[in-house]
């Protein structure tokens, strides 16, 4: 919340985006109900419909009610009900969390006598109560039984009513837009599921061919279909994009070995401060001591728009991006520049360019634009998967290429929101202390900005535990395949030098992903964004530079890589004391001078 007086109040007036509908399923003692209640922990007031009886001769049913009374603070009014329609319908703006859809079954099933041989039809209740979700505009939250977690009943009436509720599942989750799995406590998103019409009010699954998504009113900006995607049918297969195996730590014998190495150096322990620490990473995660040189350091810049940077958000408009990848593209960037004075190579990679770029650069592209994230999900579950296999598999071909070192970038006008968006859900910070200027916006800009990151997260941390749902509902392909690239190239046994403030909110989703990646990254430079700052400290990584860099494109980056290279060449190249016949201040050539220790000194990773 903005502290009043300041011009930062001004965006705290601004109304908020039209909420989320969630259904929540789980079985009994799954910890359904106590995600659902975390869903809408952000709000002040929620009202809370009760569809089982609050009061009962039923100890145990009392309890369980009383167990749930406790979670629930003084933001719940109560509601207890069983006509939830007409309930979501006379008040369709409250935060709501309506627990659950079996005991409102149970209730029904009674009232209407559908324990009988002869069932009732229940369609027009389930399609009362789905229309009814579907015009909800609040955050609303629905718990229910997966009917699917037990025994098949052995008699009738307990076929009937897990049959009646299975149907109800799928209907209630055909009007929501996420449904999860609560299992044992852990939290499932599950992938969206194909359309479905309603015959006699029992939903039949139709598949239809994928249509492309809409961004905008401008059909310019929508996404090509996936079936005809430049990368369709070639390597890069999206199944289970979001699962990766299991990241090995850089070796910490060599790691030993590199320390040891450097106090038989010609040089006081420790007097090259993080130059020494660096060396050490470099050679742990090379596996050998001393390192090799680094021969083939390569740039991988992702480009894409955000529908965020058409609200004014940025100093430059969305057209800017992709006149930049084709800058990129033909060698006229600081990225270029900087990474020819270190002869790194450089590509770019569209991955959702609101514009036609070339076919070399294209060619793993998800999408036009991503959705505005204050409104709309960034991308769908389906396209966040692709943009994460693209990214994996640019990390694959990079090194199999023969890439030993690599360095993410990224092009993007508008992409500091998302990323502010994503550091400040995962850091669990408030939008005013990770605001930046971003390319130089005023403070009007910084207001528009403020308030766009303020509704991002409001969307994302329903999301936060979840790292696919996350980048989908906030990230853009961009950062998604940054993320992929980022964590694939920790599978790989890779280095990387990680950049500015977009490139590390990505890592901060990469290491969710895939724990442990960050043992192979090192933060080249700390950026004037104060988002910056708060994501490498999230990722315990301190920077090598601190320049007051805000460009982007891998710059922070390749301005630290000369010292990585001399780092490594210290170690690989310097003379031992014995190799250069240098006593050490008591006149004995094979014992290392005294030096105070590297206060940096670390075991793997700088």
């Amino acid at each position: 919340m903005v502290s009043r007086g300041t011009p930062e109040a001004d965006v705290d007036s601004i109304s908020a985006t039209e909420g989320t509908s969630t259904l929540v399923l789980g079985g009994v003692r799954s910890g359904k109900s106590g995600h659902g209640e975390s869903l809408l922990q952000a709000h002040r007031e929620v009202r809370y419909l009760a569809t089982g009886p609050t009061t009962s001769s039923d100890a145990e049913w009392v309890a369980r009610v009383a167990a749930h009374r406790q979670r629930r603070d003084e933001r719940y009014t109560t509601v207890e009900t069983t006509d939830i329609a007409g309930a979501l319908r006379s008040d369709p703006h409250t935060p709501t969390l309506l627990d659950d859809l079996g005991t409102w079954l149970a209730a029904k099933l009674d009232e209407l006598g559908g324990w009988d041989q002869e069932p009732v039809d229940l369609s027009k209740l389930r399609t009362e109560l789905c229309a009814a979700i579907s015009s909800f505009a609040g955050d609303l939250v629905i718990i229910s039984p997966e009917a699917g977690l037990s025994l098949v009943p052995p008699t009738p009436a307990g076929r009937r009513f897990q049959d009646e509720l299975g149907t109800l599942n799928e209907a209630v989750a055909a009007a929501c837009e996420r449904v999860v799995l609560v299992v044992a406590g852990r939290v499932v998103e599950l992938p969206a599921a194909a359309p479905t019409v309603t015959t006699s009010g029992v939903p039949v699954v139709v598949t239809p061919p994928v249509q492309p998504a809409t961004v905008d009113a401008d059909p310019e900006s929508a996404r090509p279909d996936p079936d005809t995607a430049p990368h369709a049918g070639g390597p890069v297969d999206p199944t289970d994009a979001e699962v990766f195996p299991t990241v090995d730590t850089p070796d910490l014998g060599v790691a030993r070995a590199a320390r040891d190495r450097h106090l038989t150096l010609t040089k006081p322990a420790g007097s090259l401060g993080r130059m020494e620490d660096i060396g050490v990473w470099l050679a742990s995660c090379q596996g050998v001591c001393p390192p090799r040189p680094v021969s083939a350091p390569t740039v991988a810049v992702f480009a894409g728009d955000h529908g965020v940077a058409r609200s004014g958000v940025s100093a430059f408009p969305p057209e800017v991006t992709a006149q930049m990848v084709a800058n990129i593209a033909a060698g006229g960037a600081a990225v270029n520049v900087l990474a020819r004075r270190s002869g790194a190579t450089v590509h770019v990679f569209d991955m959702s360019v609101d514009a036609e770029t070339a076919p070399e650069v294209s060619r793993f592209k998800v999408r036009r634009s991503s959705g505005d994230l204050t409104s709309t999900d960034a991308l769908t579950l389906a396209e966040a998967r692709m943009a994460l296999a693209a990214g994996r598999a640019i990390a694959d071909e990079l090194v199999d290429s023969g890439a030993d070192l690599l360095i993410g970038g990224e092009m993007g006008i508008g992409n500091t929101t998302p990323a502010s968006v994503l550091i400040g859900t995962l850091c669990r910070r408030e939008p005013v202390e990770i605001v930046g200027r971003g390319t130089g916006i005023d403070d009007a800009g910084w207001i528009r900005k403020t308030a766009a990151i303020r509704d991002g997260m409001r969307r994302a941390r329903p999301h936060v535990h979840d790292p696919l749902s996350l980048l989908a509902s906030v990230a853009g392909a961009d950062l998604t395949a940054l993320a992929g690239f980022l964590a694939q190239a920790a599978v790989r046994r890779t280095p990387v030098i990680i950049d500015g403030m977009v490139v590390t909110a990505a890592a901060m989703v990469a290491a969710e992903l895939a724990p442990g990646a960050s043992r192979w990254w090192l933060a080249g430079h700390r950026s004037v964004e104060p988002a910056h700052a708060i994501a490498l400290h999230h990722l315990d990584l301190e920077p090598v530079l601190d320049l007051s860099m805000r460009l982007g494109e891998g710059s922070g980056a390749l301005a630290a890589l000369p010292l990585v290279l001399s780092a490594a060449d210290i170690l690989s190249t310097m003379a031992t004391f014995d190799e250069a016949g240098v006593s050490d201040r008591d006149g004995d050539p094979s014992a290392a001078p005294a030096g105070e220790p590297s206060p940096t000194a670390v075991a793997v990773a700088p």
